[in-house]
């Protein structure tokens, strides 16, 4: 029986859940709840919100996502890929509308899974997924150049180029104790799993650069320097304002959390699959994005989906169950409540060290360098996705990006769909169809899938023939598929004809063919004695019509 709303938590407990299982799932939990936090407190930070916000959102949505989710060992929490988008939105709107839009997106997402389109959105284009993640990749590390080279800079521009000049002037002003920081940082996240993978290299890094800048003394900007004290305390739940005019402005930003959440968390349940041997459900995957996505910005947290990475640590230490992503979320909690007094201390040079890191994995410049080399249609989608997302808006760019990837498939569809003439000539690989086309018919075949991309050019082939036949038959044995467009096209083909004095005859129809005809209501107007299943059946029923023409 298939199960395609049921949580994976509900199928494990009643497989069997053992002791054993608990304590393997518990391990792995605590060891990517620890990773977890600095990647939280990094990703509000850049986000443009206070630390302790990503920290909650690793909480409640972590917790709701391991709980609803059609995956076995989906982590969930803020995102890389949220980043620029929250930040746009906070900009313009302040935190209430980028809970509006959340709560908005989270409400798509589990629309979504309910009607069944998780398996839709596995299809964005490639291109257009490695375009826009490198886009985000480049502009994360853009952000991140003050605090990694510890520039003191006023307000900085919103524009990719600008930004950069406003870096280029304030060069005189670098701080090389928060570069070495931030180099340091890099340093040990690239060489500390070499000595160890059951540490995180993200804490040791966070613990040697803050011993040593508290030790220092070093003149370096912390956590605390910027935001205050880092709150410990658990916000009471509480509606966003919400405002009518607001409410317009942000279904495009929503739209565009829902699509990142989508796609990000079922790329992360696919990677997990591969290594597991498992199978996710990618509508309740999709559904448990949503729940999370609704209930996360009523305790002030951010947007929040599948983790790729955090998910692949929870694999690789063990975790099997959506039990290791219950108890990740309670380990954070743990911390959150009894250390966020020491996040304070954090030096800002060493987030910028960690978004660097996260930055140069989201770029995929490997895959991007590949893409180069692809056709040209699918270049033109990657660049202009990945254009559209550094220079002007991520939100312009999906939506670009996908609309120009789909119009493309339609051009390459309508390309390899051919309206061809047959003759004693061309048809001698169908003996079986043909024994000669007798004298007053023609016989045109329509060669792939039948639809608005392909109806041009079934009119321009049939308009230039210069004298119509007594029956034009179109063999319709290779037509997998059709749409309205092309029904419609072909109704006025057989009413322009029969002006004509010609009979139109459609042979080899398929059933699936056959049944939208029946169900547009196409055979009452094209006539059931001119649809056949095969072209001798047509042949036969066209004598007929040339006999009782010249009777």
């Amino acid at each position: 029986m298939k199960r395609t709303f049921e949580p994976k938590i509900i199928t494990v407990l009643r497989e069997g859940y053992h002791l054993k299982d608990f304590g393997r799932d518990a391990l792995a939990g605590i060891i990517v709840g620890i990773v977890a936090i600095p990647l939280a407190l990094a990703f509000a930070i850049a986000s443009g919100v206070k630390p302790e916000q990503g920290l909650i959102t690793a909480i409640f949505a972590g917790f709701l996502i391991s709980f609803f989710s059609g995956s076995r060992v989906q982590i969930g929490g803020p995102t890389g890929a949220f980043i620029i988008l929250i930040f746009g939105i906070v900009q313009k709107y302040g935190y209430d509308g980028l809970a509006l839009a959340t709560i908005m997106a989270g409400v798509l997402l589990v629309l979504m899974g309910a009607m069944r389109l998780g398996d839709i959105i596995k299809y964005i284009p490639y291109p257009v997924t490695v375009g826009f993640t490198s886009g985000i990749a480049l502009v994360i590390f853009t952000t991140q150049i003050p605090d990694f080279f510890g520039l003191k800079l006023g307000q900085l521009p919103g524009e990719f180029v600008d930004k950069w000049g406003a870096y280029a002037h304030g060069i005189t002003t670098i701080n090389f104790f928060a570069v070495a920081l931030a180099i340091l940082t890099i340093a040990i996240i690239q060489i500390w799993p070499r000595i160890t993978r059951r540490i995180p290299g993200t804490i040791i890094a966070i613990f040697i650069t803050t011993i040593l800048a508290q030790w220092l003394k070093l003149p370096v900007e912390t956590i605390a320097g910027r935001f205050g004290t880092v709150s410990n305390a658990i916000p009471w739940p509480k509606l966003p304002y919400i405002n009518f005019l607001m409410f317009k402005d942000l279904i495009q930003p929503a739209f565009t959390i829902a699509l990142l959440a989508g796609i990000e968390s079922l790329l992360s349940a696919v990677v997990a699959d591969g290594m597991l041997g498992t199978r996710h459900r990618s509508n309740m995957e999709l559904i448990g994005q949503g729940i999370a996505n609704i209930i996360s910005p009523l305790f002030s947290g951010l947007p929040a989906t599948g983790a790729i990475a955090r998910t692949a640590i929870n694999i690789k230490n063990g975790g099997r169950t959506p039990i290791a992503g219950l108890i990740h979320a309670l380990t954070v909690l743990v911390i959150y409540l009894f250390c966020a007094r020491w996040v304070g201390l954090i030096p800002m040079a060493c987030l910028a060290g960690i978004l660097v890191g996260v930055a140069y994995q989201m770029s995929e410049w490997r895959h991007f360098q590949r893409l180069l080399r692809s056709p040209t249609s699918d270049v033109l989608v990657l660049l202009l996705t990945f254009g559209l997302t550094v220079f002007v808006d991520l939100t312009v760019a999906i939506e670009v990006g996908v609309v120009m990837a789909a119009f493309l498939f339609m051009h390459r569809m309508a390309s390899i769909t051919n309206i061809q003439w047959i003759d004693d000539e061309n048809c001698v690989d169908r003996p079986h169809e043909y024994d000669g086309v007798p004298e007053g018919i023609e016989i045109f075949e329509i060669n792939g899938p039948f639809f608005f991309g392909a109806a041009d050019k079934f009119r321009d082939t049939l308009g230039s023939i210069k004298k119509m036949p007594k029956v034009l038959i179109l063999r319709m044995s290779a037509v997998p598929s059709i749409d309205a467009t092309a029904l419609i096209s072909l109704e006025r083909l057989i009413l322009s004809a029969g002006r004509e004095g010609t009979n139109v005859i459609l042979a080899g129809v398929n059933k699936r063919v056959f049944k939208v005809m029946f169900k547009a209501g196409s055979l009452e107007r094209i006539g059931p004695d001119r649809i056949f299943s095969d072209v001798p059946l047509a042949l036969a029923q066209a004598m007929i019509f040339i006999s009782d023409k010249n009777k």
